[in-house]
């Protein structure tokens, strides 16, 4: 019997919270932040499940002189994108959450409508109807009445739509500060630190010019 252990005492019980997060990569521009993504996690000791769509594949020569290996390499679990196997597919298998950094239009889409025909989409709407953490750093702009509907429709289902957007006020000096400080600020609502950036209040900031 699965449950024997209960009563015998023969195996330990599992840990109530896996330190697990899943990460979606689609082709939306912006696969930075997928790739900062999972070098933060690494760097705080999250193990980090990695799905990367075939037009996120298109992104990454697009827009880096990264490697498919070499950007599988930054996490600890791979799956393809057609793997609906996957444990990531199955709410049984315990993580964090997910976040899908960065995502496209599509695959928003495809969420907001309960369309599963692919891994990243299963796995986001495992963690919607399992009460975790899904959160998609949506790349596009400007936006149209179908696409804010559809992020009226993950918001209202439980997930959050956090587009990358910049902040000033901490006075980034370059490119690589903004990207780190919108990664810091996502793994923020998961009570994860990144500890790279000023925060408002913490650190001297500059008054704002008249």
């Amino acid at each position: 019997m699965w449950g024997q252990a209960l009563y015998d005492g023969a195996k330990p019980a599992r840990q109530p919270n896996p330190r697990r997060m899943v990460v979606g990569i689609t082709g939306a521009t912006g696969i930075v932040y997928g790739v900062r993504l999972l070098k933060a996690l690494r760097h705080l000791g999250i193990e980090s499940h990695l799905v990367v769509s075939k037009a996120g594949e298109m992104t990454r020569a697009y827009e880096t002189d990264l490697s498919s290996e070499a950007l599988k390499a930054l996490a600890d679990v791979v799956y393809a994108p057609s793997d609906i196997a996957a444990p990531i597919s199955s709410g049984s298998f315990r993580t964090m959450g997910m976040i899908i950094a960065p995502c496209s239009v599509r695959t928003m889409s495809d969420i907001a409508h309960g369309v599963t025909s692919g891994l990243i989409s299963r796995a986001a709407d495992v963690a919607l109807k399992e009460r975790r953490r899904l959160v998609l750093m949506l790349r596009e702009t400007p936006l149209h009445a179908g696409h804010l509907k559809s992020m009226l429709a993950i918001t209202e289902m439980g997930g959050i739509i956090a587009p990358p957007v910049p902040a000033f006020y901490a006075h980034p000096q370059s490119l690589d500060d903004m990207v780190t400080h919108t990664i810091g600020r996502v793994l923020d609502l998961y009570d994860l630190d990144l500890n790279a950036f000023p925060r408002w209040g913490e650190e001297a900031v500059l008054p704002v010019a008249d």
